[in-house]
């Protein structure tokens, strides 16, 4: 429990320092000038309703707003193309990225054709589990479909308000249960530790999905950002964040039954790509409102702002509002951080990726993590041992609690025109 309280202190000074972005760094990127694999990361912030929980860049679905964002979001897809990018990988996200699905074609059709894609991956929610959106998805080459469901309990399904939008957990399974088998990969996201869960919940929900045979299963820790933290407190109760870690022994527990780990909080039954696309990308560039990138060792973020950024994209202008050029330190750790969330990080291959000693700069971490048992070192390279995946669970929650803090940053920042205050708010 120290060691726990310990990784969550530093990870949370650390990110906080990080994810500072600089007011002087040159707002563009760099042209691709190497075959090293990219992934395109694209957003799309339109929802139907909005989940208290959630801190991503996402507001009540218009079409009208919709489909504007759409075309500029193809438009930046090309202006990429001119920078000199090849992209391998497609990661589409939001909000709810089928929520306009002839637009989404289009835009997935337009990537096929410019890039030379062999992975795409998009985000939905059960009531988009319709036979046509599920033809027309895999018409246009989606290899894995990412449902987010976080649990199959009805009370907690009406705690967190999704019951009456994705209806009881038994209807969400039938709807699961009719997509299997039609992408390469299904993945079903869930969510552990919100304040009603119980032990019995939990245990229920994984039998459910086991029963269910999907092909992955991404299981996150809930991560609330300081913006949604009242909001929470009064919907859902206060965060026992001291649990976590029984839950997390127990979904591992059930899950290595069928299911081997393919990041610390992501299961497979088979080699398939993942939501954390950063384990297996070491670079990506982020397209659309609210997006965060990283190329050649910095982090940039466009704008927040819908109609800023489908402005900005009309003229011609790449929409980026925020950069942080990162130190090598900082890019050593960067990659200390989520290779080892994907188990296991060649020191080798990450000094010369940089070009310095990587054990050099990153021996504190590593004796630290060693000495607690989170490491084991095999000759260069270092994998989590099975505490350790819990460790990084923590770290990987701060990274992106810390990422959802900048997120809600850039909100405020936001114009207070009439209307688009409550448009951008939950």
């Amino acid at each position: 429990m120290l060691a726990e309280k310990l990784i969550t202190y530093i990870a949370r000074k650390k990110n906080a320092r990080y994810l500072r972005f600089s007011s002087s760094a040159a707002l563009s990127v760099p042209r691709k000038t190497d075959d090293s694999p990219t992934l395109l990361y694209a957003h799309i912030p339109f929802c139907e309703e909005l989940c208290p929980y959630c801190s991503f860049n996402r507001v009540v679905f218009r079409k009208d707003l919709a489909r504007s964002y759409f075309e500029a979001l193809r438009t930046e897809i090309l202006m990429y193309r001119d920078l000199g990018y090849s992209f391998q990988g497609l990661y589409v996200g939001g909000g709810t990225p089928t929520v306009l699905i002839d637009e989404l074609a289009l835009t997935l059709q337009l990537v096929r054709e410019t890039y030379p894609v062999t992975e795409i991956s998009v985000e939905t929610n059960p009531n988009h589990l319709t036979d046509r959106n599920l033809r027309i998805l895999k018409e246009v080459g989606v290899n894995r479909l990412s449902v987010g469901v976080q649990t199959f309990d009805d009370n907690l399904l009406r705690i967190v308000e999704r019951y009456h939008k994705y209806g009881s957990g038994q209807e969400i399974w039938e709807r699961l249960r009719s997509a299997q088998g039609v992408f390469d990969t299904l993945n079903v996201d869930m969510i552990f530790n919100f304040p009603t869960q119980t032990p019995e919940i939990l245990e229920k929900d994984l039998a459910t999905l086991i029963a269910l045979g999907a092909d992955q299963i991404t299981y996150y820790p809930l991560m609330v950002s300081s913006s949604t933290q009242d909001v929470m407190n009064k919907k859902l109760g206060i965060v026992d964040y001291n649990r976590g870690g029984a839950y997390y022994t127990k979904i591992v527990e059930m899950l290595s039954r069928e299911y081997r780990a393919t990041t610390a909080w992501c299961f497979s039954k088979a080699k398939a790509p993942i939501d954390e696309y950063v384990v297996n990308y070491d670079e990506y560039a982020g397209l659309g409102s609210g997006s965060i990138g990283y190329l050649g060792g910095s982090a940039y973020s466009n704008t927040f702002d819908i109609r800023d950024y489908i402005s900005r994209i009309n003229r011609g202008v790449l929409p980026i509002t925020a950069k942080r050029d990162f130190s090598l330190k900082e890019r050593l750790r960067y990659d200390f951080l989520m290779k080892l969330f994907g188990l296991e990080l060649d020191l080798e291959r990450l000094s010369a990726k940089h070009g310095a000693a990587a054990y050099g700069h990153l021996w504190p971490e590593i004796t630290f993590f060693r000495l607690i048992g989170g490491l084991r070192k095999e000759g260069k390279v270092l994998r989590l041992t099975e505490t350790g995946q819990y460790y990084w669970v923590l770290m990987m929650r701060e990274f992106f609690i810390g990422v959802n803090n900048f997120r809600d940053y850039c909100r405020a920042e936001l114009p207070k025109e009439p209307g688009y205050s409550k448009m951008n708010s939950a």
